[in-house]
């Protein structure tokens, strides 16, 4: 699946989509895929910090248990909640319904240390193989 182009992407197969000072964060179709069945995802709280390529959430498959990266700083001000009783959704949906949390970003301009889809699509390809 080709890296929608709206999206920015994190080296560790992260997804965000910025709307105004607001980022809504993802796995990427990538991360899913190498992870297999996803059975458990732990979100951060509403109100809680994220830190741009720190951990703020741990996503656990059949095959490992992967920390989840924050593409942008900010402050989480929604969770989507669905997903901790249907974590599989990050399977059959990751750019859509699988959204993991909402941010208040505080640096939009972090956005430039990101990949754009077009380099996302080319390292994605390289990790593959």
């Amino acid at each position: 699946m080709a890296a929608p182009k709206d999206l920015h992407y994190t080296k560790s197969h992260e997804w965000v989509r910025l709307d105004g000072d607001i980022a809504t964060f993802g796995l990427a179709d990538y991360a899913q895929a190498e992870l297999g069945d996803i059975t458990y995802l732990e979100l951060p709280a509403v109100g809680d910090k994220v830190t741009q390529l720190e951990p703020y959430g741990v996503v656990e498959s059949v095959k490992a248990a992967s920390d989840i990266y924050a593409p942008l700083d900010g402050e989480v001000i929604e969770v989507n909640g669905s997903l901790v009783d249907a974590p599989d959704v990050v399977n059959s949906s990751p750019y859509d319904n699988a959204w993991l949390v909402k941010v208040r970003v505080s640096d939009p301009a972090q956005l430039e240390n990101l990949m754009d889809a077009g380099t996302y699509d080319v390292f994605a390809e390289e990790a593959a193989h």
